[in-house]
């Protein structure tokens, strides 16, 4: 493909560690050692209460469909070849809400608050419908 990804992130010191663990299908996020919240996008600080003293942890990999939206079309490569697809936003488990996509879940059997679990595609988190849901 000719020109820039616009699915691909650029990863620096701060966000190696997040996106090595995706590639071996594992979903990190921060949490913070003086409030005790976890938190993600990954930031070198707490953003509810600004404390630097933060580490990475393991999710566990449950979450649960808050909103979604089926795109149809996309303009930036390679996102025009994907469509139609599903850009979620989920609620982790362990409190953050996360921007995702939706796999293996068609959207006519979506529902607000319904059970999801992480899959890995490519070496990037997605969510798909939680066993039994």
């Amino acid at each position: 493909m000719d020109g820039p990804r616009h699915d691909v992130p650029e990863t620096d010191a701060l966000t190696h560690p997040y996106w090595e663990a995706a590639a071996r299908g594992r979903l990190l996020i921060r949490r913070c050692g003086a409030c005790g919240r976890a938190h993600h996008y990954p930031r070198e600080f707490c953003p509810h209460c600004w404390s630097e003293e933060v580490a990475w942890e393991e999710a566990s990999g449950r979450a649960t469909l808050y909103t979604w939206s089926a795109v149809h079309r996309n303009d930036l490569p390679p996102f025009s070849a994907r469509v139609p697809y599903l850009a979620a936003v989920v609620d982790l488990a362990e409190g953050p809400r996360m921007m995702t996509e939706l796999v293996d879940s068609p959207e006519h059997g979506l529902r607000d608050g319904m059970p999801l679990r992480v899959t890995f595609r490519d070496g990037f988190p997605a969510f798909r419908a939680a066993p039994g849901s």
